[in-house]
């Protein structure tokens, strides 16, 4: 984390998004659900295209630059996991397999807010659906010790 007199945005935006992601629970399902949402948004955007995943990454990359390098570099290299797993899947379970997945884990993103007992963080800034998987991908690097 950057400790500095003012705050970044990235830093702004993770503590907005953790106030409605405090229940042990919730932040599980969190960590589960996240990553087989953007797989699965992956999955669907890739039975449309391939090219139209890349592209779809490529952007997310971008805004994930400005708001932190290190942390579009783990994104960048789960994105780069995640399109390789959807490569080499049988092209035609792609889409049914993902629309599966989107839909379930979903439904699993929203039992956990109902544990939590508050609405989803991009009900109000849809901002949000970009900073969650860095939510979850800031577990991870708090606890490898990585700046981000």
């Amino acid at each position: 984390m950057h400790h500095s007199s003012q705050p970044r945005n990235i830093d702004i935006l993770l503590a907005r998004y953790a106030e409605s992601h405090r229940n042990h629970t919730n932040e599980i399902i969190h960590f589960v659900c996240i990553p087989l949402i953007v797989l699965s948004l992956l999955g669907i955007l890739w039975a449309i295209h391939p090219v139209v995943a890349l592209a779809t990454t490529l952007a997310s990359l971008f805004y994930y630059i400005k708001l932190s390098p290190q942390f579009a570099v783990g994104m960048g290299v789960m994105s780069a996991v995640m399109l390789g797993i959807l490569a080499i899947m049988p092209e035609y379970t792609v889409l049914p397999v993902s629309i599966a997945v989107f839909v379930v884990a979903w439904i699993g993103q929203f039992i956990g807010h109902k544990i939590e007992g508050k609405k989803p963080s991009f009900f109000d800034d849809l901002r949000f659906l970009l900073i969650g998987p860095l939510f979850v991908l800031s577990f991870l690097y708090r606890r490898l010790n990585f700046a981000y």
